[in-house]
């Protein structure tokens, strides 16, 4: 954890963020969850590091639990279509 650089770490959450947003928009959730478990994994990086204030790891949490609320939709959304398939009724 002491060697990575927290400059290429935020640059890197900003870059999965980016792509979430965008395969969220082409309602395609299982790549779409990769990116936010990408951005979950670097944001534990920039926490085992200390650099990020008690402020910002709020709005860093709010900004994953945003993704990851918006995956669930969408794959409800993808299930209910498909008519909840594997389902038991």
């Amino acid at each position: 954890f002491e060697e990575s650089n927290a400059g290429n770490l935020k640059k890197l959450f900003d870059i999965y963020e980016g792509e979430a947003h965008q395969l969220i928009t082409k309602k395609l959730p299982v790549p779409c969850l990769d990116y936010v478990l990408k951005c979950s994994h670097t944001f534990n990086l920039l926490e085992a590091r200390g650099v990020i204030s008690v402020t910002e790891r709020t709005k860093i949490i709010g900004r994953i639990r945003s993704l990851a609320r918006k995956v669930a939709e969408a794959w409800l959304e993808e299930r209910k279509v498909l008519g909840f398939p594997l389902c038991l009724d």
